[in-house]
């Protein structure tokens, strides 16, 4: 599970732990507290465990995803089961299960402490882009491309993922299709990439399942989405949900919150039920040994006061292989195609070229400074 002070970030072959300092930035960060080495190639997906504390996921472009131990700086498992890059990762409630799409064009259900694959599908007609657990309900919502490429929406039982519960279609448009699921009002979120558009769904347990409620637009076109947790929503304004909407303009980012219109001054309960916090239920040891929790709760109603007792010390690690299933992830290997062989290339190339500029940037400077001591020795001295 995230601390509310820490953020991972992806860094080519690693992943960096950065700490947020109370209060937030106030200046550039240089320095990470923590370091993962563990893929062979480049790291594209993190995901942190909803319940487990300190306990972080990866997927590479080695296929491969890792479970990372905080608490010792290194990796605990390995998954290895899919034959190509993974696209997305989704737990369900307890984390007890992950969900994965892959460019295989297969979805699978996985036990991850074991990396036993439960459930998988062929996803022929629905080419499977983006996956998401649906709270509580034991099932899977995925977007992705039918076989016309028109975008479409498919919603799966996780416990048999022989065929879809229901297909349907959105457009005709290519953008990736980016699904959010709120558990705590049933609200499922479809924003596409290039669109300008975020449309909105209510989700049930009977047929249709599916009922489509209303869009925001926007003429301005969003190249990324974030969102805001529960605990920093504006409950005096009813806001439900909150994204941080990316343009394609470099540098600009822009709110655009979800409110449901309601008079009355008063807290709404009935739109803002308990709700998953940022207290871990699980330790990292119990959540490795088999144990499962619920994610341990909190109310809105008071707004998010209390502070995490929680505070991360990052292990001391030194330089060394790192084995997992009698596999060392820090051996060199090779490129498995010529594609591979030619971008390891060029970026060797690229940083020849960069060491090179700044070489040559020292020894101008040495050169100057050379002359500047010359001048100094050279210079009258005072009587």
């Amino acid at each position: 599970m995230q601390s509310p002070a820490h953020r991972a970030l992806v860094v080519f072959f690693e992943v960096r732990i950065w700490e947020i300092p109370e209060g937030g930035l106030k200046r550039n960060m240089t320095e990470a507290v923590l370091e993962l080495y563990g893929h062979s190639r480049r790291v594209g997906l993190i995901e942190w465990h909803p319940t487990g504390n300190n306990i972080l996921f990866s997927a590479g472009y080695d296929y491969k995803i890792l479970i990372w131990n905080l608490d010792i700086g290194e990796p605990v498992k390995m998954i290895d089961c899919h034959s190509d890059v993974i696209l997305c990762m989704s737990f369900n409630t307890d984390g007890s299960l992950v969900a994965t799409s892959c460019k295989d064009k297969k979805l699978r259900v996985i036990e991850p402490r074991s990396g036993r694959v439960l459930q998988e599908a062929n996803c022929k007609n629905h080419k499977v882009n983006r996956v998401v657990f649906l709270g509580n309900m034991k099932r899977l919502l995925t977007t992705g491309v039918s076989r016309w490429n028109t975008r479409q929406i498919a919603l799966w039982d996780q416990e048999d993922l022989s065929m879809p519960m229901i297909e349907e279609e959105i457009d005709g448009l290519s953008g990736l299709l980016f699904p959010f699921y709120d558990a705590d009002t049933h609200m499922l979120y479809l924003a596409g990439k290039g669109d300008g558009n975020i449309r909105y769904y209510e989700m049930g347990t009977e047929k249709p399942y599916l009922q489509y409620l209303l869009e925001f637009r926007s003429p301005a076109p969003q190249k990324g989405l974030g969102v805001m947790p529960k605990h920093g929503l504006d409950v005096s304004a009813c806001e439900v949900f909150r994204f941080y909407k990316l343009f394609t303009l470099k540098g600009l980012i822009e709110p655009v919150s979800m409110i449901v219109p309601r008079r009355s001054e008063t807290y709404q309960e009935d739109i803002y039920p308990m709700t998953p916090g940022m207290e871990p239920a699980l330790s990292a040891g119990e959540w490795l040994s088999g144990i499962n929790r619920d994610p341990v709760l909190m109310s809105l109603k008071e707004g998010y006061k209390k502070p995490s007792n929680l505070v991360f010390k990052a292990p001391v690690k030194e330089k060394r292989s790192v084995v997992v299933n009698g596999i060392d992830l820090l051996e060199n290997v090779p490129p498995r195609t010529e594609n591979e062989l030619l971008r390891v290339f060029f970026r060797q190339q690229d940083e020849l070229r960069r060491l090179k500029d700044e070489l040559s940037r020292k020894d101008v400077k040495i050169q100057q400074l050379e002359l500047e001591l010359k001048n100094l020795k050279n210079s009258p001295k005072p009587m």
